[in-house]
């Protein structure tokens, strides 16, 4: 038991993963917040409903005066410019359906991106930072003083980079090419798509990253492809990261895989020699969910690792708006 009443909560924040356009920022719970929530289910189906239930829940056993807070994985995303989040499709897409790149993960790129500012003193008002959050779901943002200008999930979190069981970046022609071979309706490549596929599909051994080292080590084949794609992948889009931001001052590094998994960092950073970047093997080897400077001292680019902490992203996001 961690409290004895419901009086004792002085507030509470709700983690929401889409708040596409319609919310920027954290704020407040109200009924109309929570049915504005409630309406963006079609954008994240399997996420905002449940949101808009467990807001109500809350609503209803939470003491009237105790304040409640929305932050939005989205928000943080909210500042790409056009150019990064318009896809090439028919405007009316974007106008009468909201189809456009939203972006996931924003309070993990949030935290992670401004405590590596802190951690290796670079100036919050004139640095370039690319966040690499590395799991089983992986996102990387490109973030220019503090705001974001680019990120890989888009309107789903199925964009970007592989994934565990995520497909990421294919062509679109594939999924009608799937549906023909193996008669599937949407729904059944859409599965393919977001539990079959990623490293785990490659592989045949596993979205788990400890057990594709294993596999990796003994010589499996496939476990050896899916761990080169995916670090290709990644080293790609911080090759166009830092050609969006017109230069990069640290890549930081983080979630799961991203704290944990040395061979796969050096493997990605091996391809960014042309940045500078060169990386002390002992203490990436020896790094593993704890802060630290990974890269040389001689290092054009400084590489590090950061343990994301979303719960203090929200923490600190409910402070700040109800004081």
């Amino acid at each position: 038991k961690v409290i004895d009443s419901m009086s004792e909560i002085s507030a509470v924040g709700h983690r929401i993963v889409q708040g596409a356009e319609v919310f920027k920022e954290t704020c407040l719970v109200t009924d109309e917040v929570i049915d504005q929530i409630d309406a963006l289910a079609e954008l994240a189906p399997v996420h905002n409903h449940p949101h808009a239930l467990a807001l109500r829940a809350c609503k209803a056993v939470i003491p009237a005066g105790t304040p409640q807070v929305v932050v939005f994985d989205t928000a943080f995303h909210s500042t790409m410019p056009r150019k990064a989040y318009l896809y090439g499709l028919p405007y009316e897409c974007y106008t009468d359906l909201h189809v456009r790149k939203y972006g996931f993960h924003g309070t993990s790129h949030s935290f992670v991106s401004k405590r590596a500012v802190d951690f290796l003193g670079l100036d919050k008002d004139n640095s370039k930072v690319i966040v690499c959050h590395l799991g089983n779901g992986s996102s990387i943002s490109a973030v220019v003083n503090g705001q974001c200008v680019d990120t890989t999930m888009g309107l789903t979190p199925l964009e970007g980079v592989v994934m565990g069981t995520r497909s990421g970046n294919i062509d679109p022609a594939i999924v009608e090419f799937i549906a023909k071979k193996e008669n599937l309706d949407i729904d059944g490549v859409m599965n393919v798509l977001n539990k079959k596929s990623g490293v785990a599909g490659m592989s045949g051994v596993s979205s788990d990253f400890r057990d594709l080292e294993a596999a990796y080590n003994e010589g499996n084949e496939r476990a050896i492809a899916a761990v080169e794609v995916f670090s290709y992948r990644v080293a790609k889009y911080i090759g166009a990261y830092a050609a969006a931001m017109n230069g990069v001052d640290a890549i930081a590094f983080t979630a799961g895989i991203g704290e944990n998994t040395s061979f796969v960092r050096e493997k990605i950073m091996a391809y960014l020699g042309y940045l500078g970047i060169k990386i002390d093997r002992v203490t990436n080897d020896k790094t593993r969910g704890v802060e630290a400077l990974i890269s040389t001292a001689d290092s054009s680019v400084k590489v590090c690792v950061i343990p994301t902490n979303e719960e203090l992203a929200i923490c600190r996001e409910t402070v700040k708006l109800v004081g």
